[in-house]
């Protein structure tokens, strides 16, 4: 364990991709087998869930601190992050542990079925026998709240350095359902097999942002409309068909009547798509959808209230064959004739639009929203499908998002380096009956200088605390953004926004001004 905290300390300590780059390949060319299989575990999110709740945890620090709980609680606030204050409440011991991470997870996943007493004894060893750092790593461990500053795509090129191996053969023995308490490092990394539920590493798109003149010949390039719904593989082989989310996570479950058809289990194949709520030849919006992630199981009534299409837009696999290298042309002929053949209701391919001339497609993109789309899609013709997020072949060109003026009403304290700041904010507009109604929170899109500012504010403007939420008057007006905009039930106002960010405080306006929530209804109703 401790050579894994000393692993994540130089990780944090550096933002050099070299230095990061090095400090992972010394932890896999000296750690443990089973500590290295569990170190990759960790960082591509296999983590065993929270077995103890976090109120349990406070409270066994605030005993060994000789403190109530508020006053954890308080320190916490303050701190910005619950392990590193418990790791600092708790009494420096004498550092006797000598568990590695392995042996500490393992001692984790065992809590589930253990009494609470038993847990908090184990709880109290481990501390006591950890310096902070250690203690503070372990803790994240713990709550399951474990998250380091090492992408997917670092982790691949460290690991495909010191094997000797390609970066996407890497990537691809790392995808899938695997679990480090079943799998071993030569078994995951190192040999070859044939595993027929795996999926490959997803290709991700740069966002837009230079002049479409400069991407060449505008027959070069592919333009499909850019749908807002939850990226997937469907893969069919050996009889057998799953779907995976972005993430990895294996979504079949909750979308049953896409794997579910004879004609699937008798290709092989695996095609890169768009999983869509989706009813009379068009898209539902997105919260359609949310009410079927996060199953274990899916009821007839959910299926029907949100009916469910998987849209096409490549195919990495065909008869057995990676095709990945192939150009973007190729596969999509591919595609369309499979699709063709297999006529089914749940999988369609999302279609092609046309245009001769960078301006045609300027015009196209502006009724985006006309055809519910986020915007376009562009692929270049000979492009291979590559693996992780790359310039040059793939680009996503959004349209500009919604804006509405928001006048602040909370502020809660952030996290990490943000810890002891005001960071996150809750706005709200107008009623018909002028009143204030909470719509959504932000957090990001604002300079260090203005949050500086703000927090100056707040500290003459609170009303009313609430730990580390407070109410303040309605007077700060910002322009808050937001790529999507729907109906719900669980929201006060009936409003759901998807990603919103703060685009600018309105310095220049009164809370008089701000938008009402008729205005945001009629973002919904309008195309």
């Amino acid at each position: 364990m401790k050579q894994f905290a000393h692993l994540i300390a130089a990780l944090d300590q550096t933002t050099s991709t070299t230095k990061k780059k090095e400090a992972l390949m010394d932890y896999f060319r000296e750690a443990p087998e089973a500590d290295r299989v569990w170190a990759v575990a960790l960082f591509t999110h296999r983590r065993p869930r929270r077995s103890i709740n976090t109120t349990m945890l406070r409270a066994w620090a605030g005993e060994m601190a000789g403190i109530p709980l508020w006053l954890v609680d308080e320190c916490w606030h303050i701190a910005g992050d619950m392990s590193e204050c418990l790791a600092a409440l708790v009494p420096e011991g004498v550092e006797h542990c000598r568990m590695s991470l392995a042996e500490c997870m393992e001692e984790i996943s065992s809590w589930k079925s253990r009494e609470s007493a038993e847990v908090r004894e184990a709880v109290h060893s481990i501390w006591m026998g950890m310096g902070r750092h250690e203690r503070f790593v372990f803790n994240k461990l713990i709550t399951g709240g474990f998250r380091v500053g090492v992408s997917q795509q670092l982790l691949v090129q460290a690991l495909a350095r010191l094997l000797g191996l390609e970066d996407a053969v890497v990537a691809l023995r790392l995808s899938g359902n695997w679990s480090p308490q079943t799998t071993g490092w030569q078994e995951l990394l190192l040999d070859e097999r044939r595993d027929d539920a795996r999926l490959y590493p997803f290709y991700l798109a740069y966002p837009l942002e230079q002049d479409l003149a400069h991407l060449g010949k505008p027959e070069d390039w592919f333009a499909e409309w850019k749908w807002d719904g939850i990226r997937g593989q469907l893969v069919a082989r050996g009889g057998q068909v799953h779907l995976w989310s972005r993430g990895e996570e294996l979504i079949s479950a909750q979308f049953p009547e896409l794997v579910s058809h004879p004609a699937l289990a008798d290709i092989q194949a695996v095609v890169d798509g768009e999983v869509l709520a989706w009813s009379e030849g068009k898209p539902l919006p997105f919260q359609v959808l949310q009410s079927r992630l996060g199953r274990k199981q899916v009821s007839a009534a959910t299926m029907k209230k949100a009916p469910v299409v998987m849209l096409a837009y490549d195919l990495l696999e065909w008869e057995g064959e990676d095709i990945r290298r192939k150009p973007q042309q190729e596969r999509r002929a591919l595609l369309e004739a499979l699709v063709a053949r297999l006529d089914l209701p749940t999988l369609g391919i999302s279609p092609l639009v046309a245009f001769d001339s960078w301006s045609g497609l300027k015009d196209l993109h502006a009724q985006a929203r006309e055809h519910l789309a986020e915007g376009f899609m562009l692929k270049q013709r000979d492009a291979s499908y590559q693996t992780g997020r790359r310039k040059g072949s793939w680009w996503k060109w959004k349209t500009d998002p919604y804006t509405v003026d928001a006048v602040m009403i909370y502020a809660q304290r952030g996290h990490g380096r943000r810890a002891g700041l005001y960071t996150d904010f809750t706005f709200a507009v107008y009623d018909a009956q002028r009143n204030l109604v909470p719509f959504t929170k932000a957090y990001s899109g604002l300079s260090d200088d203005e949050f500086a500012a703000i927090n100056r504010w707040i500290k003459d403007h609170t009303l009313e605390r609430f730990g580390p939420v407070c109410s303040v008057e309605a007077q700060l007006v910002f322009e808050v953004a937001f790529e999507g905009i729907g109906a719900s039930k669980r929201h006060k106002s009936g409003i759901a926004v998807r990603f919103p960010r703060m685009v600018r405080w309105r310095r220049d306006k009164t809370v008089q001004e701000i938008n009402t929530l008729d205005d945001l209804r009629g973002m919904i109703a309008a195309p």
